[in-house]
């Protein structure tokens, strides 16, 4: 079977468990830190994926990737997955659960990066302008990039708005290569 409908098939359970319960944001944000730990910590998912590890150490550490203290029902979770031995596809479920998540709550994910860091003032800004063209809640990341010299990028759901000096500057290159 395809591991990407298992994934989801999983990540949808719980979510819909999560909304019955009416703890679906508490869940979201434990299933964001644990796909974050995935990304930053390289050797956790051939740990979890060891058949070597008892599956209670394997539950204790998922809990601690997920940053402790961890609701019931994801602690269940946890346990159906082990007891089913699909640890090997936690990370998908994980990615899952939030890109079924933030569908379900009309959540786009946007960014700004800039050569230089930006006020909080002006980041609001940024935000409340991607929130009133887009339809729906915005999760708005700023990035600082020096090699973009000056300007701004912002990206939100497909739209790529590029007013940094470096791509000027390649534009103004390309036109006097012609």
């Amino acid at each position: 079977m395809n591991t990407g409908v298992i994934s989801v098939r999983y990540a949808r359970a719980l979510l819909k468990a999560a909304c019955e319960q009416g703890i679906e944001d508490k869940v979201y944000a434990f299933m964001q830190t644990l796909a974050q730990s995935y990304l930053q910590v390289s050797d956790l998912r051939m740990t979890i994926e060891s058949p070597m590890l008892p599956k209670e150490k394997k539950r204790k550490l998922l809990e601690v990737a997920c940053g402790g203290d961890c609701p019931k029902l994801v602690e269940n979770f946890f346990d159906l997955v082990l007891k089913e031995d699909r640890e090997d596809l936690l990370q998908l479920m994980s990615n899952d659960y939030v890109t079924l998540y933030r569908k379900l709550k009309h959540i786009i994910r946007g960014k700004v990066v800039t050569a230089t860091p930006v006020s909080a003032q002006t980041e609001d800004k940024m935000k409340e302008m991607v929130q009133s063209r887009a339809q729906g809640t915005v999760e708005f990341n700023t990035e600082v990039d020096p090699s973009i010299i000056g300007g701004f990028i912002l990206e939100y759901d497909t739209y790529r708005m590029d007013a940094s000096v470096k791509s000027k500057l390649n534009a103004i290159l390309t036109q006097l290569k012609q």
